[in-house]
């Protein structure tokens, strides 16, 4: 079986890879994995992955330089066919002065570089040729999301308490801008008040966009939107919020959290929305604004 993680059978219990960076989402992987009994090898990216994922994973290697080489090799040696990554790689490490000494590539990443380098470093370009590269080793790529479909946030109001008028109309608002950054792959989260848009994520991340906004606004109200792209691979880059989230928007002093129904990842559903709940922060799920 080569596909996605549905239907598994005794006989699909091969082996899975997993290219694990931070947060909690590699983590739930790892564990819904182990309880159907199939096996993960993690290659961990150093600086960014929880090293609870070695007690989960009966194989896990750190990755503290970028080769390729290193995880082909890895996942192969382990049996795997399939793989799929999961958790936040924090982009603005590839910017840095002195990047190739510190990050330390081998030959077979630069030559993929190289290859692609007259087209651009967005995050779909560059996961994308991630997994041609590895398709070149029978290592198929698969949405970690075959396995934990229920991580998939609902429709609806999730919270105790329902927007307001004035917050539903800000992420209407935001969704339009949101839809636009994702489909020209620069990001996923717009944070919005009375209609205006405060602060777009680019490679910062969504957690210091928020903090950005809030300090623009004075920690007055505001709204957090956050959806998929428009052409969103499963596979990677599927937008994620939690507990770490409701936490930012509590510190910048936002009120409301519009997300995606059926497409974006809802990690610890019960302990984010408790502390939704005591934050006084409504949570919404929609398909459509």
């Amino acid at each position: 079986m080569t596909g996605g993680f549905t239907g598994l059978t005794p006989a699909d219990r091969t082996p899975v890879g997993l290219l694990a960076g931070g947060g909690r989402f590699p983590i739930v992987f790892a564990e819904k994995a182990r309880d159907l009994g199939l096996p993960v090898v993690c290659v961990g990216v150093a600086g960014h992955a929880d090293p609870v994922l070695k007690g989960l994973c009966p194989e896990f290697r750190w990755l503290r330089r970028f080769s390729l080489g290193f995880v082909a090799r890895t996942f192969r040696r382990g049996g795997v066919k399939r793989w799929t990554m999961a958790g936040k790689y924090y982009k603005h490490e590839l910017f840095r002065p002195w990047r190739w000494l510190r990050l330390l590539p081998d030959y077979r990443l630069l030559r993929a570089w190289w290859n692609h380098r007259r087209r651009d470093n967005k995050d779909d370009t560059l996961l994308l040729a991630l997994i041609d590269e590895f398709r070149k080793d029978g290592l198929e790529c698969v949405s970690a999301l075959d396995l934990c479909p229920e991580l998939l946030v609902r429709h609806g109001v999730l919270t105790k308490r329902k927007p307001t008028d004035r917050e539903l109309t800000d992420v209407r608002f935001g969704w339009t801008l949101a839809r636009e950054m994702g489909r020209l792959d620069v990001g996923q989260s717009v944070m919005v008040r009375d209609r205006a848009c405060l602060a777009v994520e680019a490679i910062e991340g969504t957690d210091r966009c928020i903090e950005r906004a809030g300090e623009l606004c004075g920690r007055a109200a505001f709204a957090v939107v956050k959806v998929a792209k428009p052409q969103q691979d499963m596979r990677f880059d599927v937008p994620t919020v939690g507990t770490q989230t409701i936490a930012t928007m509590v510190k910048a002093g936002a009120t409301v959290l519009g997300i995606e129904a059926g497409k974006t990842i809802l990690l610890d559903e019960v302990q984010t929305l408790i502390a939704a709940d005591r934050a006084g922060i409504a949570v919404i799920a929609l398909t459509d604004p």
